[in-house]
């Protein structure tokens, strides 16, 4: 039995401690904040309760995949439903596309009705992806005891490509609208299109494919379930505890110190930016995170009907995401600093009147909050990925999980990086790897 010490309780810290926990490791996980969940943690005030930084997700065979290996499968415990609309989209020029998800043929009626051969332009598009998703999964996203101790000589080859989605786009979508949507999961994460490599967009292909899914009680209660299964698992939790470094001796880890002492381990897992610890720092300077845009939640009443995500296209762009109803989450990324209630108030959709609760809350209050940016590091060109560390690290015995590690941020991919952390780990410890 191996003792584990994971850094951060946020979903990345979370599921690989679960994960070894249930493979008969002895896992500590430490977390500086009072309570654990990172960024998924709810916002509450004065009654109303919001989401996270995360309302659904893409792919959820992640999802079910890491609930049914910590514990009992997916269907017994968590209730997970498809979004019917994945957004709407407001253009500059008011016309309005309801982008739905997990429907190709949906898609192109979705598109046709914003433009004749609109639809036909954007399949031709997201269909490029398929063979792409294909490569990133086999080659990058799955453990890779399978391709030995990295990413496939062809998931390399793709992942060094210098296309950029700048130029993928104007390629291929001869309309800025479309060019808008596709660009639009990172846009909002806070990356210029000219510094993201034409592949990451293969996003659009995915939620075209697997659509999206919410959790019945919002994402809180995935958080709540993994949580209440730390104790089935024996996983010892330290929260309040700040992590000031790992400990190193004879070349390898030994353990962590922390603000409440040195924890002896076996294996350390870093699930927080790794910029946290000076061990882990020097690996990472050449990257810098994404940071979180604006958040405002609001309480309405009486409000106007908005059950799927709303985006405003322009400068700045504007995001509501409701939680349910009458719960929004406004989201402003832009230039200018203004009022997103203003805002969108100026696209038609004046709510400030009937404001019960009012929540702001700025990028540097998110950060300092979270423990750093759930977004992952920001995309700088196509070398960017070649800084990302993961799943093991140049220190034996110490790994990284979350989003700055490898593959990057998101609910799916964050899942992803766990299981790569959890294979890596048992391989090396020479324990058969999770069934």
């Amino acid at each position: 039995m191996a003792r584990v010490v994971v850094v951060g309780g946020g979903l990345g810290g979370l599921a690989v401690a679960l994960r070894l926990a249930k493979q008969g490791e002895q896992v500590t996980l430490v977390e500086r904040a009072p309570t654990l969940g990172g960024a998924l943690r709810p916002v509450e005030a004065d009654g109303w309760s919001w989401d996270g930084a995360v309302t659904w997700t893409m792919l959820p065979a992640v999802v079910r995949d890491l609930v049914h290996k910590t514990g009992r499968p997916l269907e017994r415990e968590l209730d997970l439903q498809p979004v019917p609309v994945l957004r709407e989209h407001r253009f500059v020029d008011d016309t309005r596309l309801l982008l739905p998800g997990g429907s190709r043929q949906g898609q192109r009626r979705a598109f046709e009705a914003l433009g004749a051969g609109l639809g036909d332009q954007w399949l031709a598009h997201t269909d490029a992806y398929a063979p792409v998703w294909e490569t990133l999964r086999r080659g990058y996203l799955e453990p890779w005891e399978t391709t030995g101790t990295g990413p496939s000589q062809e998931a390399l080859a793709l992942l060094g490509s210098r296309e950029t989605l700048r130029r993928r786009l104007r390629g291929s979508l001869r309309d800025d609208r479309l060019a808008d949507v596709a660009a639009h999961p990172l846009v909002v994460d806070g990356h210029a299109p000219r510094d993201v490599p034409a592949w990451a967009g293969v996003t659009s292909w995915l939620e075209q494919c697997f659509g999206g899914w919410r959790f019945t009680g919002g994402t809180a209660r995935l958080l709540d379930l993994l949580v209440d299964r730390l104790a089935l698992r024996r996983v010892g939790v330290h929260t309040g505890t700040d992590v000031l470094d790992v400990v190193v001796r004879s070349g390898r880890v030994a353990g962590v110190a922390t603000t409440a002492g040195v924890l002896d381990a076996d294996v350390v897992v870093c699930a927080v930016d790794p910029r946290r610890l000076p061990t882990l720092a020097p690996l990472v300077r050449a990257t810098v995170p994404a940071l979180p845009p604006a958040l405002t939640h609001v309480g309405l009443h009486d409000p106007p009907p908005l059950d799927h995500e709303l985006v405003l296209h322009g400068d700045p762009l504007v995001v509501v995401r409701p939680s349910g109803p009458g719960a929004w989450t406004v989201l402003g990324r832009g230039r200018g600093a203004s009022d997103p209630l203003a805002d969108l108030a100026r696209a038609g959709l004046d709510v400030r009147d009937q404001v019960a609760v009012r929540v702001d809350r700025s990028p540097r209050a998110l950060v300092e909050e979270w423990g750093g940016s759930p977004l992952g590091v920001l995309w700088q060109g196509r070398g960017t990925v070649r800084h990302r560390i993961g799943p093991r690290t140049p220190v034996p015995g110490l790994y990284a999980a979350g989003a700055h590690a490898v593959p990057g941020p998101g609910v799916p991919f964050v899942g992803m990086s766990a299981a790569l952390v959890v294979h890596a780990v048992l391989a090396d410890l020479g324990r058969p790897v999770e069934p």
